[in-house]
């Protein structure tokens, strides 16, 4: 089974924060700005990139319009930190698109306890090579439409809670009547929630690694609560110790069944417990009772494979 783990950049000083500098460049029309939402509001309902240069930002933008890539220089160079827009996100995206290409988001925390990395709001989204650490969400949002969102190559780390807020907060936590894919990304180190909560009818979840060794007062590493198709494929599954619910990785239509779910394939995944855990979960727990496409997948010792509810 293929493997992959991310590099968790080299984070903390780059320099002086640049705030000041005119770091963002919109590379269409050369024009430089001093702070993300002069650049972000400069393209209006057009389509371009904004180009960062390296350091530590606590800035936040939102884009109201068009279609915009947000790219560092070098991947990892660019860290934004601590500041939202409208009490939810460094980056709140209501435009037709948005990519966002090798930053890092870290430090949310807004008094609802959903502060973001990105909130997408409306307009598909592409992220690859970016992080987001030690917030109570990294991606967030959706919207009752086609969206499609995609995450690759990405790093998620120290998010998730459940006692800030009434409602819990994850890693991811996207829905829309479209579609979300989430590739050769790495999860470590959860505070709380599931790594990965969508609302979807159609997931992608391929090539990734969950690693929750070190987290604390987690639950799944997966959970699609409104039933989903698509793909669950060659993941490495790592439970730890200190679970808030450890009786399942993934779970398929705990709160209702708005989306079919037959024919969701689960195969090729590797599934283990971590030193010291005591849980003994099902790898696959169904509430849809549909016909599930389960595989085969490698299960270590205490865990179980299929579970129906």
């Amino acid at each position: 089974m293929a493997r992959y783990w991310p590099l968790l950049l080299a984070l903390g000083s780059t320099g002086a924060d640049a705030i000041g500098a005119r770091s963002f460049t919109v590379v269409e029309t050369g024009k430089r700005y001093a702070d993300l939402q002069s650049a972000v509001s400069s393209v209006r309902m057009g389509t371009a990139t904004i180009l960062i240069t390296p350091g530590v930002y606590r800035q936040c933008a939102v884009q109201a319009g068009g279609r915009i890539t947000y790219k560092a220089v070098t991947p990892g160079s660019v860290i934004f930190e601590r500041m939202v827009c409208e009490d939810k996100a460094a980056l709140v995206l209501r435009g037709a698109a948005a990519t966002v290409d090798g930053l890092v988001f870290r430090g949310y925390r807004v008094r609802d306890g959903n502060g973001a990395g990105i909130r997408s709001e409306t307009g598909d989204l592409t992220v690859v090579r970016s992080s987001f650490l030690d917030s109570q969400e990294g991606i967030a949002g959706g919207q009752p439409a086609a969206q499609r969102i995609v995450i690759d190559q990405s790093n998620f780390a120290g998010l998730g809670q459940c006692d800030e807020a009434p409602n819990c907060s994850h890693s991811i936590y996207l829905g829309n009547r479209g579609q979300v894919t989430v590739t050769r990304s790495r999860f470590a180190r959860g505070t709380g929630g599931h790594y990965i909560k969508l609302r979807s009818p159609n997931v992608t979840i391929t090539d990734n690694s969950f690693d929750d060794r070190a987290g604390a007062k987690t639950n799944y590493m997966i959970d699609l609560p409104e039933g989903a198709t698509g793909a669950i494929a060659r993941n490495m599954f790592v439970q730890g110790p200190r679970k808030e619910n450890g009786s399942a990785m993934v779970v398929v239509g705990a709160e209702a069944k708005t989306y079919r779910s037959a024919g969701l394939r689960i195969e090729g995944n590797e599934a283990v417990l971590a030193a010291g855990a005591t849980s003994r979960p099902a790898f696959v727990v169904d509430f849809s009772h549909e016909r599930l496409a389960i595989g085969r997948n490698r299960l270590g010792a205490g865990v179980r494979g299929f579970e129906l509810r």
